[in-house]
């Protein structure tokens, strides 16, 4: 089953807890601490795959998690690292955000691969925390939960050619003609309901290897699709990586220049770029109509729309003029391709001469976003990076525990700030959804 757009949800691995433990060895007196640090969880990795073309397999499954990292052991014992679970997405996916309002990555291009969510870091196991007051410490951190995430996925496919028109006026008939896609071939509308893609091996036709190309076979246009009628935006949002679009006229259906218009018409309305992108016309179906019919509908398209150099007459069941429009594809798709490399290249340099600046995260560390007010106390609430792990890596039940996260309030600037919010012994301290008593 084609599917070109999903949901998921994604959890990185949660990293292995650090370890209690001292030394017990023969003829050694007292010995330290000795527990090791957990091992770190696996990030989720969404990487391009030239194999697979649809999204179906992502959409029966909504929400993946990475193995977590295994637990620190004694002797000083690392806990292992766990491996990173990659999800295989077809060429051409791109990744937003739940609302989409903001794309995350363009996986574009063979082996391409985005860090959806990182695994949590392992804890560190009680050697790290022996000092000369306290040598035998009875602590040790927990393993950092992993990153969740929600991204929205949709498919573009990537192909350097695509078929448009009207349904029904042949591009299912051309497109396995031409190439080796074997699509669904009937004489109603709408017979193709997901997109085709096909190689068209140039040497079958006389030309070499290296002219080869992905053509794409996309579902019938109807007036009102950018609205999303008929296949809609199903359709249209696979011509956005299309190099050259090959308009396909039936010469067969009344008024066919008002038809081309209509299809122009609302590519534009969709996306104004789709209307710039190179355009080769081909009339089909011209073994069954007679010549000065065919001609006089190239006469109105070259009067009409004088963007229109060549127009290609062609037979999708006989087989001609196909290798004239081919040829043509290959030598308008070379231009297309040379202009987007220049355009890449330019672009590269630009963003070599202009430096990007970003805040560092660490500048803002923590913030007291709510005082919630209850009978007899308060509950302050607080967010920051730093403080959020620090307490999802700390088991607050330990006292020992606990005096570390008392430590680093103190020394994180948070016990000041509570002291100007005017907290009191009794009062509450809320941070990533744990709460402690807070302590003056």
């Amino acid at each position: 089953m084609f599917c070109d757009e999903t949901q998921i949800k994604l959890t990185g691995g949660r990293g292995g807890d650090g370890c209690v433990s001292f030394r017990r060895e023969k003829f050694v007196a007292k010995g330290g601490p000795s527990g090791g640090d957990g091992g770190k969880g696996g990030n989720m990795i969404l990487k391009a795959n030239e194999n697979i073309n649809t999204l179906s397999d992502l959409n029966t499954r909504k929400q993946y998690k990475a193995q977590d990292g295994a637990r620190g052991r004694s002797k000083n014992m690392t806990g292992g690292n766990a491996e990173d679970m990659i999800l295989p997405v077809p060429i051409g996916t791109i990744i937003y955000n739940p609302d989409k309002t903001k794309i995350l990555a363009d996986l574009s291009t063979k082996d391409q691969e985005y860090l959806a969510a990182k695994g949590g870091k392992g804890g560190l196991g009680n050697q790290h925390f022996a000092t000369s007051i306290n040598k035998a410490p009875k602590f040790a951190e927990s393993g950092e939960p992993g990153e969740e995430t929600t991204v929205q996925l949709e498919l573009k496919l990537v192909a350097d050619v695509g078929l448009v028109g009207l349904p029904s006026v042949g591009k299912s008939t051309l497109i396995s003609h031409i190439s080796n896609a074997r699509p669904k071939i009937a004489s109603y509308e709408f017979t193709t309901i997901i997109p085709n893609l096909g190689v068209v091996d140039m040497v079958r036709h006389g030309g070499s290897l290296q002219d080869s190309f992905v053509v794409a076979d996309l579902p019938g246009l109807i007036e009102g699709a950018s609205q999303g009628k008929g296949l809609g935006h199903q359709f249209l949002r696979h011509i956005a990586r299309n190099k050259v679009l090959i308009h396909i006229i039936d010469p067969l259906r009344p008024k066919p220049i008002e038809n081309f218009k209509k299809i122009q018409r609302e590519l534009e309305l969709f996306d104004k770029s789709l209307i710039k992108k190179p355009l080769l016309v081909a009339i089909n179906k011209t073994d069954a109509i007679p010549e000065k019919d065919i001609e006089k509908i190239e006469k109105k398209l070259k009067e009409k729309i004088p963007k229109i150099k060549r127009i290609h007459r062609i037979s999708a069941v006989t087989g001609v003029g196909l290798k004239e429009l081919l040829f043509d594809t290959v030598k308008v798709l070379k231009k297309a391709q040379k202009t987007a490399e220049t355009k890449a290249k330019k672009s590269k340099e630009i963003s070599k001469d202009i430096p990007i600046l970003t805040p560092h995260k660490q500048l803002v560390k923590f913030e007291i976003v709510k005082v919630k007010k209850r009978k007899g106390f308060k509950i302050f609430v607080i967010t920051g990076e730093r403080a959020e792990q620090l307490i999802n890596m700390t088991d607050l039940k330990n006292d020992q525990g606990l005096e570390r996260i008392y430590y680093f309030l103190n020394k994180m600037g948070i016990q000041k700030a509570l002291k100007r919010e005017k907290a009191v012994d009794g009062d509450i301290i809320e941070i990533a959804d744990k709460k402690f008593p807070y302590r003056d």
